[in-house]
């Protein structure tokens, strides 16, 4: 399996080892395209310019695993696992009681965050800091195992599905996209789908459990990701039936996109575009679909701690990223091309997340659920009439 222990390791214990790509003068000058796989099996394709910020990106990785090993042996082992220093990823404000060393400990952590935790840290770091161990903690040791045991073989709209969409999901990855791939995922997908009859199961979780296993140490922990992820991180009724969660986060972006990049939002309006057509994707694939593997990582590694708000400033930055070349279209199509040729070579994540935290400005988690709130009313009447059309129509 791709997503074990033993191979998984050995993978990131080679990574350095990994000789650093050096085109020649003559395939810079003739801009060629190169291929090969990165740290989590997925083939890259891009030109020299690609290659050269991957091989950049890959010593700033090296560089800050030693920041993080420093402070662990400075601070103590796992320092940044205690309650005091994750309780930040719940959302919850950190008192004035706490002491500074705890509140210096937090302040260190999110920046270091922000900064991506080294990949054989992440698996540890991530499930502790998302709330994913105690959320596991409050069921039996056994409840992944006697989840998966009792609804193996049965079948319901959301496993018809799921069995739809397996063979769609990274479609030649070297483990996702085999029979061993396959099953892990269909049982980490149909698993949670029983857990959660309200979600049951909704495209685009596919490629987010996806990613989640080829990071996560076990099948199990992938599933306690997920998990944490719909019920505490992202907003209620995202992946439902009628997907209103989602609606509601697209108008709040919509809102968020004039206030933050007025001179995009004007200009996008006059062309009759719709930010939904590409944001939707965005945020429910979490831009596993949509971004370089190690760049979705580096937005999930502050997703997980920081909260959803965290997907605002990313769609955000995109835009900010291409406002020049946004400003100039005159056609939907061309919009499009821009956004996906953007997010499809976004290899470095810092440029990325410099332009989300730096440029995008301040948002707090309780200025987004206000605007969730306002835009909520106008979502689930839009829903209503249209399912009232829908039914009237079948009559």
């Amino acid at each position: 399996m791709f997503g074990t222990q033993s191979k998984r390791d050995l993978a990131l214990e080679l990574q350095a080892q990994i000789p650093i790509l050096r085109p020649s003068i003559h395939a810079r000058r003739a801009n060629l395209t190169v291929k090969f796989q990165d740290l989590y099996g997925f083939t890259v394709e891009g030109n020299v310019d690609d290659v050269n910020v991957l091989n950049e990106v890959r010593e700033k990785v090296r560089q800050q695993g030693r920041v993080w090993w420093a402070l662990e042996a400075s601070k103590g082992a796992n320092w940044y696992l205690q309650p005091q220093v994750s309780s930040m990823s719940e959302g919850i404000a950190l008192k004035s009681s706490l002491k500074f060393s705890t509140l210096a400990n937090a302040m260190t952590l999110k920046k270091l965050i922000r900064k991506g935790i080294p990949p054989v840290l992440r698996p540890k770091v991530w499930f502790s800091l998302s709330g994913a161990a105690k959320k596991k903690s409050t069921v039996p040791e056994s409840y992944y195992n006697d989840l998966t045991k009792a609804v193996e073989g049965k079948v319901t709209a959301a496993t018809r599905q799921i069995d739809h969409d397996l063979p769609r999901t990274f479609p030649g990855h070297p483990w996702l996209d085999t029979p061993e791939g396959h099953a892990a995922l269909r049982r980490v997908l149909v698993g949670y789908s029983f857990r959660d009859s309200d979600v049951g199961y909704c495209q685009g979780l596919n490629y987010v459990a996806a990613l989640l296993l080829l990071v996560m140490k076990t099948e199990e922990d992938a599933f306690w990701m997920l998990a944490v992820l719909l019920e505490n991180v992202l907003v209620n009724d995202c992946y439902t039936n009628n997907l209103s969660g989602c609606h509601v986060e697209q108008r709040v972006f919509k809102d968020l996109l004039l206030k933050k990049c007025p001179r995009i939002a004007t200009h996008l309006e006059a062309l009759d575009f719709d930010v939904s057509l590409v944001a939707t994707e965005w945020f429910l694939c979490l831009f596993s679909k949509s971004l370089p593997s190690e760049t979705t990582l580096r937005v999930w590694d502050v997703l997980f701690y920081e909260g959803a708000k965290v997907l605002f400033h990313v769609a955000l930055a995109i835009f900010k990223m291409k406002e020049d070349e946004l400003l100039l279209t005159h056609h939907v199509g061309d919009v499009i091309n821009i956004l996906q040729r953007t997010t499809h070579h976004l290899f470095d994540p810092d440029e990325l997340l410099t332009v989300a935290f730096d440029q995008i400005g301040f948002m707090t988690t309780n200025t987004i659920s206000k605007q969730r709130k306002k835009q909520e009313p106008a979502v689930m009447k839009e829903l209503d009439l249209r399912l009232r059309r829908l039914n009237s129509q079948n009559r």
